[in-house]
């Protein structure tokens, strides 16, 4: 079965609804502790670097930055996670029937020329910063805190309350 492209923007939308919200989730997790350790900054702050570089390189913008691994404060991650969120569902709405598989050739961080479909960015995207989260959820409970429920599963649920 394959989706109508109206479907597909439909589900992407939503899968950057969950970003988003648990994205949330871990900056309030990060904002809720007493101490936050530089490897849980660098993760956090990678992973919104990353959303934010991917979201250049769709629209077609320099995508260029210091590096991939910043270390912001939280107050810089709050600003990113928005900006980003924003700057998503901008895109992901704005997409014509196509879009989705068009192909975008781009340079990684390391300068290496690639070419991709903008659906594969849009779920690498997705998928990436689960990767990260589960990081940032094993180490938060290495340092003794509790970590964070960020599986898109609950993000169903309470959406559906």
């Amino acid at each position: 079965m394959t989706l109508q492209p109206q479907g597909r923007r439909d589900d992407l939308l939503r899968l950057f609804s969950h970003a988003h919200w648990a994205n949330e989730e871990i900056l309030k997790a990060l904002q809720d502790s007493e101490v936050v350790s530089g490897k849980l900054m660098a993760l956090f702050s990678h992973l919104l670097t990353a959303e934010k570089v991917w979201l250049e390189r769709l629209n077609k913008r320099d995508s260029t930055v210091p590096s991939i691994w910043p270390m912001y404060s939280l107050e810089d991650c709050e600003l990113l996670l928005k900006a980003n969120a924003a700057g998503y569902r901008l895109f992901i709405t704005e997409l014509k029937d196509g879009d989705l598989d068009s192909l975008l050739t781009y340079r990684s961080s390391k300068g290496v020329e690639f070419t991709s479909a903008v659906s594969d960015i849009l779920h690498h995207v997705s998928l990436h910063g689960s990767y990260h989260r589960g990081q940032i959820s094993t180490y938060l409970r290495l340092d003794g805190l509790e970590p964070v429920n960020t599986d898109f599963i609950l993000f169903a649920r309470l959406d559906a309350e």
